[in-house]
C-alpha cells in the first residue's frame, strides 16, 4: 500500500498548560519533559513507585502547552495518576479525547497526499523528525510525524468535523483504512511494545526495551519509579527482554519458549506473518538468550525452531 488510513480516535489525548506544566508532568514520567522545545516531542513512561509500567505516552510541545497521548489500554490508569499527583492550581490539565479526533495517514505517499489538503507542501512534513509536531496556521490541526509502525506516517489531531472532512478528501483519492491484521503486522515489525499486549503492569521499562527506544532519560531530575530504573541502568540488569523471533513457519501466540536443553525461557506475546520478514513474533525471553541463538517453541506436541533477534 502506498498510503492508508488508521483510525486513532481511541487514543487518550490530554493538554497540559501553565508555568508548571512541564515540571509537573516531568516529575511523573521517565523522559526530560522540561528540555522539550516547541515543535518537538518524545516518548516517556509513567511508572508505579515500584518501577512498573503504567503507560507509554507521547509528549509534544505545542509552544503554548503540551499535548500528551497514549494507547486506550493505558488511558484510565494514566489519567488517574495525573489526577492524584498533579495540582490543577499549578498545572492545568484537561482530557480532550471527546472534543478531538485523530486520523493516521501512513505509507510512502502519506506526506504527498495530505500536504495539499493542509495548504502546504510535502517537504514540510518530510523534514519533520520523528515525534515532531506541526501546527496549522489557524491552530486547528496538529500533525505529528509518527513512527509507531514500520512505515512512515502522520497523525492528525483536531476537531472531529475537520478530521472527518480530511478523511473524506483522502478517501476520494482512493485511500482505505488498514485492517486490524495489517496494523498488527506493521506493529510487530516496528517492535514498539503495546500495553496489554507485549507488556503489562508488571513490566519494568528496560524489559520492554523502552530505554533503547528513547523513552527514558538518565540525566533528568526525579520522577516516580526512578530508583528502580536507575538502579538497573547503573548497577544491574533486568532478567528478561522483549525480542523478535524469526522462523520458517507461523509461530503460535502464547507458546512457551525453550532453550536447547528444554528449559523454559519465555513466552510468545504476538505473532504475525510479515510479507517482508516472514514468520515474525515478539517474545519475552530470559536475558541470557542472546540475539542470534536458536530456541524451540512448544505448539501442542510439535516443536518449532526460531532464531532470536534484538529489537532495534
Amino acid at each position: 500500500m502506498s498510503a492508508f488510513l488508521v483510525d486513532r480516535n481511541a487514543r487518550l489525548r490530554m493538554l497540559f498548560s501553565g508555568e508548571k506544566a512541564k515540571e509537573s508532568l516531568g516529575g511523573l514520567v521517565t523522559n526530560d519533559v522540561v528540555a522539550l522545545h516547541a515543535g518537538h516531542g518524545h516518548r516517556a513512561v509513567a511508572l508505579t513507585p515500584k518501577g512498573r509500567v503504567i503507560a507509554l505516552v507521547r509528549v509534544f510541545d505545542r509552544g503554548s502547552d503540551l499535548l500528551v497521548d497514549c494507547e486506550p489500554a493505558s488511558a484510565e490508569a494514566f489519567v488517574s495518576m495525573i489526577r492524584k499527583f498533579v495540582n490543577p492550581r499549578t498545572a492545568k490539565y484537561t482530557v480532550v479525547t471527546p472534543q478531538t479526533a485523530c486520523l493516521g495517514v501512513y505509507g510512502a505517499n502519506a506526506t504527498k497526499l495530505i500536504a495539499p489538503l493542509l495548504g502546504t507542501t510535502h517537504e514540510t512534513f518530510d523534514a519533520l523528525a520523528p515525534l515532531s509536531i506541526w501546527r496549522s496556521a489557524d491552530g486547528a490541526l496538529d500533525v505529528i510525524r509518527s513512527d509507531d509502525f514500520s512505515v512512515p506516517g502522520l497523525d492528525i489531531v483536531g476537531e472531529p468535523t475537520r478530521i472527518a472532512e480530511l478523511r473524506t478528501a483522502l478517501e476520494a483519492q482512493g485511500l482505505h483504512e488498514a485492517t486490524a491484521e495489517q496494523l498488527e503486522i506493521l506493529s510487530v515489525e516496528r517492535g514498539l511494545p503495546r500495553f496489554g499486549v507485549e507488556m503489562d503492569g508488571e513490566t519494568i521499562p528496560q524489559e520492554a526495551n523502552l530505554d533503547a527506544l528513547g523513552a527514558i532519560s538518565f540525566t533528568k531530575g526525579c520522577y516516580t519509579g526512578q530508583e528502580v530504573v536507575a538502579r538497573i541502568h547503573f548497577r544491574g540488569h533486568v532478567n528478561r527482554h522483549l525480542r523478535w523471533l524469526r522462523a520458517e513457519s507461523p509461530l503460535p501466540r502464547g507458546a512457551t519458549v525453550l532453550d536447547h536443553e528444554g528449559k523454559e525461557i519465555g513466552d510468545v506475546r504476538t505473532s504475525v506473518q510479515s510479507p517482508e520478514r516472514g514468520a515474525l513474533a515478539i517474545a519475552m525471553l530470559r536475558r541470557e538468550v542472546v540475539p542470534g541463538s536458536e530456541v524451540q517453541l512448544l505448539d501442542g506436541e510439535r516443536r518449532l525452531t526460531a532464531r532470536v533477534e534484538a529489537i532495534a
